[in-house]
């Protein structure tokens, strides 16, 4: 029987083989493999919860117009007609799958000032770049789950008795109370076509300097959100190092980049994706319909996420650190 590596590089004429696939990283919402043959390598994306093609050609648009402009990134590989996603037949799972340049390289160092410099510079060329985005942004972007919601949720998970039940009611109480006053829909006037997921392990540093990777969420954002996200991730969330905001702020503005962070609101795309994370994951981890090894992912995720959830007084704090620069 025709193997999954097989089916792929004969949907994406790559040649004869022998073709082998390793699996590499998961993430949220997909399985990275390496392909390799003919003394060559390829990266294949397998999408686990479906496909939403339009999102994969604003992924390409993005990602081609913005190579133009000096960001580098793997190439997204047509299929041999033309289409950017391919579907693996039912006798190989049935999943959707992506083709895209492999690269060699280690993850970003978040506390190398050059590095700092570069993912200010680029967010400011992506911004640039998506200027005058007529798309309102999507909702995982600019709004969370109500009161009601998170304790239906929660029902559920003590019902099936997750471990971290009643740290997810402590949170519910809480966390998610009190940042869910700060998730808002954006000012049309601020919205840009953006990567939107901006962050370390979304880099690699190749021979050639960093490669931005994970293009997928490529859609319209509040610039000012996205760069109040980027600056907390990349500055060291909770424990940020307020030289570390400063250098990547600096070198946003000064490739032109237009957004600034004004107050705690700023951060209403920080709070609403790692409101919304936790509330997907937990949903996932009680989902009877996904795999085993799907739920296992989930509930490791809502273990970690809670953990390292965004803290109201440390982005004040990340705020008020930030004010001078403006």
């Amino acid at each position: 029987m025709q193997s999954a590596a097989d089916f792929i590089a004969d949907t994406y004429e790559l040649g004869t083989g022998p073709w082998t696939m390793t699996p590499v990283t998961r993430g949220a919402l997909g399985q990275i493999w390496k392909l390799s043959g003919n003394g060559t390598s390829w990266a294949v994306k397998e999408l686990l919860f479906g496909c939403d093609e339009r999102q994969v050609h604003r992924e390409s648009a993005l990602r081609n117009a913005t190579e133009k402009l000096g960001i580098s990134a793997p190439r997204l590989i047509p299929n041999r007609n033309d289409g950017y996603v391919s579907q693996l037949t039912p006798a190989l799972g049935g999943s959707f799958v992506k083709l895209y340049d492999w690269v060699d390289g280690t993850e970003a160092d978040a506390s190398d000032p050059g590095i700092l410099s570069w993912c200010g510079r680029t967010l400011a060329i992506l911004h640039r770049a998506g200027e005058g985005a007529s798309e309102t942004p999507a909702p995982w972007y600019e709004q969370c789950h109500q009161e009601a919601d998170w304790a239906e949720l929660h029902k559920e998970v003590r019902r099936v008795a997750m471990p971290w039940s009643d740290a997810l009611g402590r949170f519910i109480a809480t966390s998610a109370v009190e940042l869910a006053h700060y998730v808002t829909p954006s000012a049309p006037g601020d919205v840009v076509t953006s990567h939107l997921d901006m962050q370390p392990q979304n880099v690699l540093v190749g021979p050639t300097g960093p490669v931005l990777l994970d293009w997928d969420n490529a859609g319209s954002i509040s610039a000012e959100r996205e760069l109040a996200r980027v600056v907390y991730v990349w500055a060291g969330g909770n424990n940020f190092h307020a030289d570390s905001a400063r250098r990547l702020v600096r070198a946003y503005l000064g490739a032109g980049g237009g957004a600034v962070i004004k107050n705690l609101e700023s951060f209403s795309m920080l709070f609403a994706t790692a409101l919304n994370y936790v509330y997907v994951q937990a949903e996932c981890a009680v989902d009877p319909n996904v795999t085993a090894e799907q739920r296992a992912f989930a509930s490791n995720q809502v273990v970690t996420s809670l953990q390292n959830f965004p803290d109201l007084t440390a982005v004040s704090r990340l705020t008020e650190a930030l004010e001078a620069e403006w």
